[in-house]
């Protein structure tokens, strides 16, 4: 089951946290996976991480908010089967805490570069008679979050232009659905506590965790086992839907 063999996937963020966990899964499971990455620097680990089990990948240097790089990159990778939307930046601050310059670095990555990575895509996607695309939204599209104004405005728009793909190529055989993902312990959320709480670290990732009514932050590799799920052709049924994986954070806490 869940297998990826002669599927050829796309992987934006893919260096680390969640985009290093859904690449790693997707090229364990049989696909040949391009990670696109701010630096080809940025995406060497996760490089190493599938070539020592034999893996196939290749990494490309692309600023996703940019997109004639975007373009330029999905024509050398050609026709693909499967492409996921994780490329993302995180921003604290309400809406007259935002400035405008902060805003439009969001939008620029978090909206423009998923719009900048399907208008390059489908065509891709087309040419191979169908498949998947996987846009990273998260919780803060569905539920108020502190402080995260810019943040949940860029990620209510990924999850409307999930259901937008999924209807406008529903007859091309492409399935469209998002992730959308409560705290997952990553690299950002350690760096997060180091920079601006250096004094009660540990303190702080508790009271974080316990946000989630289960009790932890998910692990990249949980949203990653979705992700391949939904990559597969055993979710072939599936598409215009948002996935939350928030251990009850959206049902739970009241």
């Amino acid at each position: 089951m869940f297998s990826l063999k002669s599927k050829k996937a796309v992987v934006t963020g893919g260096g680390s946290g969640i985009g290093q966990a859904i690449a790693v899964q997707l090229a364990a499971n049989g696909a040949e996976v391009h990670i696109l990455e701010i630096t080809e620097q940025s995406g060497q680990q996760t490089l190493e991480k599938i070539r020592s089990y034999g893996g196939n990948a290749t990494v490309y240097a692309c600023d996703v908010s940019k997109q004639k790089d975007v373009l330029e990159v999905f024509a050398q990778i050609g026709a693909i089967n499967i492409l996921v939307n994780n490329a993302g930046i995180a921003h604290i601050g309400k809406a007259d805490t935002t400035s405008e310059d902060d805003f439009d670095r969001i939008y620029n990555v978090n909206i423009k570069g998923v719009y900048n990575c399907l208008f390059a895509a489908i065509p891709q996607i087309r040419k191979s008679g169908g498949g998947v695309i996987i846009n990273m939204a998260s919780i803060a599209a569905l539920v108020g979050i502190p402080d995260r104004f810019a943040y949940s405005t860029a990620k209510g728009a990924v999850k409307a232009m999930t259901m937008s793909v999924a209807k406008d190529y529903i007859n091309e055989n492409i399935r469209c659905n998002s992730i959308s993902p409560a705290r997952v312990h990553t690299p950002f959320v350690d760096g997060f506590l180091q920079k601006n709480y250096p004094d009660n670290i540990e303190e702080m990732f508790e009271k974080l965790s316990k946000t989630q009514p289960i009790g932890r932050m998910a692990q990249p590799e949980e949203v990653a086992s979705l992700a391949l799920y939904l990559c597969s052709d055993e979710a072939s049924f599936i598409t215009g839907v948002d996935y939350p994986i928030d251990g009850g954070f959206t049902t739970l806490n009241n």
